[in-house]
């Protein structure tokens, strides 16, 4: 099945300008135009924007998912590489949890610290601050 551009932008809820940009960056190498002119946009292509825009998620840059792009237009020859692609980015998204894991367990710990002040009516009785465990073993490196 087909779809034009603003059936690809409402139902993707991305821009249009979006689409058109992928498109000229040649991010989406199987993208066909109807006689018109008029992009036409098949469901591997609509595939291919959602693998896009989680790459974009993910922080890759345009010129990376640019070379994964053009690497989908070897077909087979290329799976190992595609693949390696992929290795790498989970391996930097597991690194971004463990940083955002660490940053909620945190704000956490402060919520729990002003919440426990305010109770008691004075942040004093939480001194003297003492280091964190996980910080006096940054210092013992």
């Amino acid at each position: 099945m087909s779809h034009t551009i603003s059936q690809v932008a409402k139902a993707m809820q991305i821009p249009a300008s979006t689409l058109r940009y992928y498109d000229k960056e040649g991010l989406l190498p199987n993208l066909s135009r109807q006689a018109s002119g008029y992009r036409s946009f098949s469901d591997g292509d609509i595939e291919m924007i959602d693998v896009i825009e989680c790459l974009k998620a993910t922080g890759m840059s345009i010129n990376d998912i640019k070379n994964y792009a053009d690497l989908t237009k070897s077909g087979d020859n290329s799976l190992e590489a595609r693949r390696d692609m992929f290795i790498q980015q989970k391996a930097l998204v597991k690194r971004q949890i463990a940083s955002l894991e660490y940053s909620m367990q945190l704000l956490d710990k402060k919520y729990q610290y002003y919440e426990s002040a305010i109770e008691a009516g004075t942040e004093t009785i939480h001194f003297p601050i003492q280091m964190s465990l996980q910080n006096r073993l940054k210092f013992q490196k």
